[in-house]
């Protein structure tokens, strides 16, 4: 869910101005899912723009405040967002943990990262949603480690319809400062993108596994 379009639209033109996301209708990119793509975002980019990385975490910030309340504990998701989960926790004057995809195979085999008590509210902070499982995956060892998990704050969402039944089945909240939706407007508005172009960008988020530029 998109709070404020007017940040989901400046979200989205940040990304695009220093490469963070990047459109190539024609020439699609391949995941290494193996799904063809006309998008590719890599936003542990942002960390090397201050003025982005700072409007970045100072937003989401501001989100989490107003959805959340401020809870006891920041968690960023390895390693995409551990950056900007230290950022957004150093900005609201909170500790930080983040948590791996799964625990380390030696020494205390932690999964989370930090010093996390139990009962402690925590809200997960994420650089990308896709379909949804890593960041929920996160989520469940949060809650396995006896934190109660507020919601989610993301960056940026493809907003594939198979992560909001994800995020609703496991009764997670999530909000994202911007979305593919508004990432195309914005590329239309500046002509980033041609309006055929924008045809096809449309088309491959209706069925991106089996999509092709051709």
């Amino acid at each position: 869910m998109i709070l404020d379009k007017d940040t989901a639209k400046k979200t989205a033109e940040l990304l695009l101005q220093i490469n963070a996301i990047k459109l190539n209708p024609k020439n699609p990119f391949t995941w290494a899912s193996g799904w063809n793509s006309p998008i590719y975002c890599d936003n542990r980019i942002t960390l090397s723009f201050p003025p982005i990385r700072n409007f970045l975490r100072e937003h989401m910030a501001k989100q989490i405040e107003e959805l959340y309340g401020k809870p006891d504990v920041i968690a960023g998701v390895a390693t995409g967002a551990i950056g900007i989960g230290m950022l957004v926790a150093e900005y609201m004057g909170l500790p930080f943990v983040y948590v791996r995809p799964e625990p380390k195979k030696h020494g205390r085999q932690n999964q989370i990262e930090g010093f996390l008590e139990k009962g402690q509210n925590v809200v997960v902070v994420e650089d990308l949603i896709s379909t949804g499982k890593s960041s929920l995956n996160a989520v469940a060892a949060l809650k396995e480690a006896g934190s109660v998990v507020k919601g989610m704050i993301a960056i940026f969402s493809y907003g594939f319809d198979i992560s909001a039944e994800n995020f609703e089945k496991a009764n997670v909240s999530i909000h994202t400062l911007s979305n593919y939706e508004h990432l195309l407007e914005q590329a239309l508005d500046t002509n980033y993108v041609s309006e055929n172009e924008l045809i096809t960008l449309q088309s491959w988020r209706k069925d991106p596994s089996t999509w092709s530029a051709n």
